[in-house]
């Protein structure tokens, strides 16, 4: 399959995360810049997956940008509330969120309708919700219970940031499989849906997976044959932290670190 992102041979792909990877909140990984533009001139189609809901790719792309200085594209980002689309259709609404704008352009792109009426909602999508309210918590698993379907964009426990890791989107999930009582459908890293959308978009030659976390991205890469590259920017901080059949294929201290790395 020729690749959407990059328009010319290559190398092959650079399958990157985000947080913790290339920033951390409004700080960039010191080099993260600097290698992506490396990686892009190498010949590398760079694609950018994150179990993140909470931006659209087209923010996503701009943020990057502006904190990194590398020209990303929206048609390079896929994220895990794309993810969380495909597993509906257009009229399979609505759908009650709670998460923020990514999973809402997310619908309106996909042609689902938003319901703030538990008793309304055939479904209900579930992300990470830096706003989350009690009431919200009660509506989605009343939903839930009721009979909507449960899907989650990501089970991430932690979000890391520069001032450690905060609650992530598996928390919310949690809370409302909980007092549902109801397993949810999970889009995002390491799962089928959003490994498919990245598969529609690779180019030819060989796919490293750069990530922080091991459940996720180095699962993701193990799942699909994919190189693991693990950086200690983000969640872990040593090789020491990796569970015994969760060890990546290269442990590198950033992705600063990845271009001469793929050289040798």
């Amino acid at each position: 399959m020729e690749s959407v992102v990059a328009g010319r041979p290559g190398n092959g792909n650079v399958v990157c995360d985000l947080d913790g990877v290339v920033y951390l909140l409004g700080d960039p990984i010191p080099g993260a810049g600097q290698a992506l533009i490396d990686l892009d001139t190498s010949g590398y189609a760079v694609l950018f997956v994150t179990n993140n809901s909470t931006r659209s790719p087209e923010t996503i792309a701009a943020r990057i940008e502006d904190l990194t200085g590398y020209p990303a594209r929206p048609q390079q980002v896929i994220g895990s509330a794309e993810a969380a689309l495909t597993l509906l259709k257009a009229g399979d609404g609505p759908a009650l969120v709670v998460g923020g704008a990514g999973i809402r352009q997310a619908m309106e792109e996909a042609g689902v309708q938003e319901t703030d009426d538990p008793w309304a909602a055939a479904a209900v999508i579930v992300g990470l919700d830096t706003s989350l309210s009690y009431r919200r918590l009660r509506d989605a698993a009343i939903a839930v219970r009721a009979g909507a379907r449960f899907i989650a964009t990501n089970t991430d426990a932690t979000y890391p940031t520069p001032d450690g890791l905060w609650p992530g989107a598996g928390a919310m999930v949690a809370a409302i499989e909980v007092a549902s009582g109801i397993h949810p459908e999970i889009a995002g890293k390491p799962h089928p849906p959003i490994r498919r959308l990245i598969r529609q978009r690779l180019g030819p030659g060989p796919v490293w997976v750069v990530g922080d976390r091991p459940e996720t991205d180095l699962a993701m890469a193990k799942a699909e044959g994919w190189v693991s590259v693990l950086v200690l920017t983000g969640v872990v901080g040593g090789a020491d932290e990796i569970a015994d059949g969760d060890e990546p294929d290269l442990v590198l201290a950033s992705l600063a670190d990845l271009p001469e790395a793929l050289q040798s």
